[in-house]
């Protein structure tokens, strides 16, 4: 106990002399959510329909640093969700906790992302686990989760974040932004005393040119993998069985488009994602698949709706652990649709009410072991408060 005071006391006097300290400013949100899950068609390989109870906590952090420079942090609770067999694994909820047997699940707080830089009147640099911004950026999802890219896999099993370095600088009337990624830190192909897994962890580059043009804002895009990456199913319940292909170099491409139309506002996106490679590179294991995402999105008051499609073919040797005789199609369709009503608002913060609905179909077809016809429905309310 007495080590405890004295180093309380230390940490005190040194605040006191250190010369100077941003002020770190603290907000977020906290949410709570009932949700009714429900399937049709080829349900042999998915839960029965269920009501989850669920809550979320998001706490965001900021400092000014002054001169331009900044750090940023959200912290929340990135724990795999046991109770939804998700352990050890995926958590696949975006940081939501289902409430477990007994009231006995954990919730564990811990840093998602943080990131820091300098912002300038024409240009910036920041560097950390970078927020992507992915809810409403396709493309991330078609390139990690190219078979079933719909329903937003990157925020929800990624965190919608990535170790990486961006700098942005305007161009013309835009700004361009160019950021490396870290897909993954491990070396494959590496011989002992070579060298030649130096290079061989996933690395990514994205670019992107936001421009505005008159009322209509534009946003050509493109990513590529650098070096030896893995894709994944989004349907996986743990890590073991999500990588569908490995150590590949794909590439994506596309724009979102957004457009005001009197007092609503429409958005539209559309990529495309394509690898032809083999695995590792070695080896004679081809992986060739191309794929495409659509998204019509529109915005009016308080309500907002968005559909996307999704097309993949898969010419590769296989898919996970299963060899193809024959081409995989897949054909993704998903509706979001919401309404957020305002219970309270002030400078302080807010209370909002969400009736929610998402529905997803996904078919697969042309192997036995992989063809799968199946619909969900999920229908939701939320509760949130913002401070």
């Amino acid at each position: 106990m007495k080590k405890m005071l004295s180093l309380a006391a230390m940490f005190a006097v040194l605040s006191y002399a250190s010369p100077a300290s941003a002020e770190l400013k603290f907000g977020g949100d906290a949410a709570v959510r009932v949700r009714d899950v429900s399937y049709s068609g080829n349900t042999a390989n998915t839960k029965s329909d269920d009501l989850l109870w669920q809550y979320r906590v998001r706490l965001n952090a900021a400092a000014d640093l002054g001169d331009g420079y900044f750090f940023k942090a959200m912290i929340t609770d990135e724990a795999p969700d046991s109770d939804l067999a998700h352990s050890p694994g995926i958590l696949a909820a975006g940081g939501w906790r289902s409430v477990g047997y007994g009231n006995t699940e954990s919730f564990k707080l811990g840093i998602s992302n943080f990131y820091f830089g300098r912002m300038q009147k024409d240009c910036h640099y920041m560097v950390g686990r970078l927020p992507l911004g992915s809810f409403n950026n396709a493309i991330f999802d078609l390139t990690l989760y190219p078979t079933q890219p719909l329903e937003n896999p990157v925020a929800n099993i990624n965190f919608d974040r990535v170790y990486g370095a961006n700098y942005g600088t305007k161009v013309g009337d835009g700004m361009l932004n160019a950021t490396v990624v870290v897909l993954d830190n491990v070396a494959k192909n590496d011989t002992v005393l070579k060298g030649d897994g130096l290079f061989n962890d996933g690395y990514a580059l994205h670019l992107d040119y936001k421009v505005n043009i008159g009322n209509v804002t534009f946003e050509p895009q493109f990513i590529t993998v650098l070096t030896n990456s893995d894709v994944w199913n989004s349907n996986a319940t743990s890590l073991a069985n999500a990588v569908t292909h490995s150590g590949i170099t794909p590439y994506t491409f596309g724009a979102n488009l957004a457009v005001p139309a009197g007092d609503a506002k429409l958005s539209f996106g559309g990529f495309y994602t394509q690898a032809n490679d083999t695995t590792p590179n070695s080896s004679t294991l081809k992986v060739n698949y191309s794929g495409y995402l659509l998204r019509v999105k529109a915005e009016i008051g308080n309500f907002m709706a968005w559909y996307d499609y999704n097309r993949t073919t898969d010419k590769s040797y296989a898919i996970g652990a299963t060899v193809l005789t024959a081409d995989e199609k897949f054909t993704n369709n998903f509706v979001w649709a919401q309404y957020k009503i305002p219970v309270h608002s002030s400078a302080a913060g807010t209370f909002t009410l969400q009736p929610t609905l998402r529905y997803l179909t996904q078919k697969a077809e042309g192997n036995a072991a992989l063809n799968a016809d199946t619909q969900r429905l999920r229908t939701e309310l939320w509760a949130t408060v913002t401070f």
